[in-house]
């Protein structure tokens, strides 16, 4: 066969990277979100225009804004000595490492917003600084991962020939590094910023009575007072300032994305052998470890509490029926890890294809679609499900199936950013050469492609697992009272007066810790082992 193209091939490929994803996104996301804002702007209540012009909503759009641009800057401060030393040492438990620094990402929020208020000292009022830490604490993995991992394959040289020229560190940092970087910090960035923005446990608890996001505030209106318009008007502020904010995104990634830099992690990672070498691997982890690990410790502290003393009683309570659920505790540690395993498949499946749609500069409508699950109203979804699916032929209120497709919508922006940064960096000369040497397009992806962006496929499942793992905004509406998930367990434990159910509350937090660990650990595993593709 000659290196031309086979154009039928050429044109179901494209088919298939927009069609599945626009399809998916279509009716999953966007028909449910026009249900409830439908719903809601015909029912009864204040008139839109008077919830825009209400000075409360003003207040509440204006911290939402400047806090989540303000968690976004100190996630990144916080993170990126991390990320550094992951991006470009080997040492015995760099894979723990990574796997421990996304515990705190997977936490429902409400169970790590109770740990920051433990952990607050007496005296100090609740507000704006706890909860700028705490989103930090959260986001912290999303930086450290996307742009440790990107970090990861470039290529040390130029920076080592600017380092025999006499440049200082900052210098070639400002200079040389940070300029290469800029996809994936532009990515990250995206995703914090969008996660603090919509940030809705962590408001509603550390916040006190004076702060609300918009997000916060579509709970209060939807479920407390139950003025569903002014829910609606909200939901439609809210996804009009994630439009612009992904829309800024995607320009800016576009501008900054460097092509032909990556290497294979073999040949960029070394082991710390000077002094200095192993004081910056040291203090870098040192400082993340008591960072994350302070909140971490206090969730396990308050899960063997009970009294005056400490026991393993909410564990043993796990296998026993409870009055709290339909089912035993430990039942919703498996309905977890089915539904996470489920959702991640298809967030691979729907994130990788827009992955590559992304990546050859295809579908703009696309581009600008993909990140907006992330700023959607998790409660609004949640609802928007169960009011649009619920006549024939579209009558899924009662399939189990839902709760992994709502968490999957989550997941999938997480998959496309961190795959797109290192497909757009794939050298476009070695696509085709190989196309000259008589390589069809679908063996030219197999083989160039797939090998070199295997790597963020992993990373990328482990994300998908993890965050499906802690999904609850849309996961309370959705999972039947009898299959609860592991957030929703929590949640409904929390919910009851009495320390012995907030006690297992916490014992169910740990074992989430627990299993994000593992699943992210073997993950890694399998990167490592078979180098490639899994």
């Amino acid at each position: 066969m000659d290196g031309h193209r086979d154009p039928l091939s050429s044109r179901a490929w494209r088919a298939l990277v927009l069609g599945v994803p626009l399809a998916f996104l279509a009716l999953f996301f966007l028909y449910p979100l026009a249900a409830i804002v439908e719903r809601g702007l015909r029912g009864e209540g204040d008139p839109p225009l008077d919830v825009l012009t209400d000075p409360t909503t003003a207040d509440v759009v204006w911290f939402t804004v400047w806090q989540a641009l303000a968690s976004t800057v100190l996630t990144i401060a916080l993170a990126l000595p991390a990320a550094y030393v992951l991006g470009r040492y080997r040492f015995r438990g760099r894979g723990l490492v990574g796997a421990l620094v996304v515990v705190p990402f997977v936490l429902p929020t409400v169970v790590v917003a109770l740990a920051f208020v433990a952990i607050l000292p007496d005296g100090v009022e609740r507000g704006w600084a706890p909860i700028l830490v705490a989103h930090a604490f959260f986001n912290v993995a999303v930086v450290v991962r996307i742009v440790g991992t990107f970090w990861a394959s470039l290529d040390p040289r130029v920076d080592e020939a600017a380092a025999t020229l006499g440049a200082r560190p900052l210098a070639r940092f400002r200079e040389i590094t940070a300029p290469l970087l800029a996809p994936a910090l532009a990515a990250a960035a995206a995703i914090v910023f969008l996660f603090s923005f919509t940030s809705f446990g962590v408001v509603l608890i550390l916040g006190g009575p004076r702060f609300a996001t918009l997000e916060a505030e579509i709970y209060n209106q939807a479920v407390r007072l139950f003025d569903l318009r002014a829910a609606a008007v909200l939901s439609i502020v809210q996804l009009a300032c994630v439009v612009a904010a992904v829309w800024v995104a995607t320009r800016l990634e576009r501008r900054v994305v460097v092509t032909g830099q990556l290497r294979p992690e073999s040949e960029v990672l070394r082991a710390p052998r000077t002094t200095r070498d192993k004081l910056v691997v040291g203090a870098s982890l040192g400082g993340l470890a008591l960072f994350l690990g302070l909140p971490l410790a206090v969730l396990v502290e308050r899960s063997l509490a009970i009294g005056d003393g400490h026991g393993l009683h909410a564990y043993r309570a796990l296998g026993r029926p409870t009055s709290v659920l339909l089912a035993a505790p430990w039942e919703a540690v498996l309905n977890s890890v089915v539904y996470a395993a489920a959702a991640t498949a298809i967030a691979l499946a729907v994130g990788g294809l827009a992955a590559f749609a992304l990546a050859t500069s295809r579908g703009r409508v696309l581009d600008s679609l993909i990140l907006l699950p992330l700023g959607v109203s998790a409660v609004m979804l949640g609802l928007g499900f169960l009011i649009a699916f619920d006549t024939e032929p579209l009558d899924f209120r009662a399939a189990s199936w839902l709760v992994p497709v709502a968490q999957a919508l989550v997941a999938i922006p997480f998959v496309v950013r961190i795959l797109v940064p290192t497909l757009r960096s794939i050298d476009p000369r070695q696509r085709e050469a190989a196309a000259l040497l008589g390589a069809p397009p679908a063996r030219v992806r197999r083989e160039i492609d797939l090998p070199i962006v295997s790597r963020g496929l992993a990373v990328a499942a482990a994300f998908a697992f993890a965050i499906s793992l802690g999904e609850f905004g849309a996961t309370v509406f959705l999972a039947r009272p009898d299959r609860p998930t592991l957030p929703v367990a929590i949640f409904r434990f929390l919910g009851r007066p009495g320390e012995v159910n907030v006690a297992q509350a916490y014992a169910l937090a740990v074992v989430l810790m627990v299993l994000t660990v593992v699943s992210v650990l073997l993950v890694e595993r399998l990167r490592v082992r078979r180098g490639g593709w899994f």
